[in-house]
């Protein structure tokens, strides 16, 4: 879980700073260590004050996700057979699920620092890649890219590599389980009762 908390890092905007401004890759690392320094600071979220931590990631990362796009990824070809107020109850409940993670990451914090890869891009460009490396005390790095979309004049992610494994298609793998087994709804009332009961969800690393 510790490797969570680069994502909930570079996808917190610093207070003033507008997505259109910057180019994605400035953006990721001005706020990556502007969250870390939060973080360290804060001692309740290092003790594990998982209300605080998600205060922290609905105020700041959430407006940062294309959930819809990230959800309709992550159901692959179901996603066709859901209504639109199933959409809807999905994305939520994704979205959820997803704040918990991130949360659960944030209280979790030890001593990580991020390695910012060689960017570039062109003045055209509307989806990229931003690659990051994760540094860890006593352990092995890890890998952590960003895909990027530009939406309008704002920059949203839309899914995460961690290691080379992408959140998207882990969790799409997950979704078609849940589907073949009980159906849309049934998805529905899994991630219902995995959120009800507070329970962040792992990724396969």
């Amino acid at each position: 879980m510790k490797w969570l908390l680069g994502m909930v890092a570079g996808l917190v905007l610093a207070a003033g700073v507008s997505a259109q401004e910057i180019a994605p890759d400035v953006l990721i690392k001005n706020v990556s260590e502007e969250v870390l320094d939060i973080v360290r600071k804060d001692k309740d979220i290092q003790s594990g004050n998982t209300k605080r931590a998600i205060d922290l990631v609905e105020a700041k990362v959430l407006p940062h996700f294309n959930f819809t796009r990230m959800t309709q990824l992550a159901m692959g070809r179901n996603w066709r057979q859901t209504s639109p107020a199933q959409q809807k109850v999905l994305t939520d409940e994704f979205h959820a699920l997803l704040v918990r993670t991130y949360s659960k990451a944030l209280t979790e914090y030890k001593s990580q620092t991020i390695e910012y890869k060689p960017f570039k891009m062109q003045a055209t460009d509307t989806d990229v890649k931003v690659r990051t490396e994760i540094k860890q005390p006593g352990g092995k790095p890890i890998q952590l890219d960003y895909y990027v979309e530009k939406i309008g004049s704002a920059w949203k992610v839309y899914d995460i590599e961690v290691g080379g494994i992408s959140l998207i298609i882990n969790y799409r793998e997950s979704f078609a389980n849940e589907v073949s087994q009980g159906g849309i709804d049934g998805l529905i009332r899994s991630l219902q009762a995995k959120n009800k009961s507070g329970e962040a969800a792992s990724v396969k690393k």
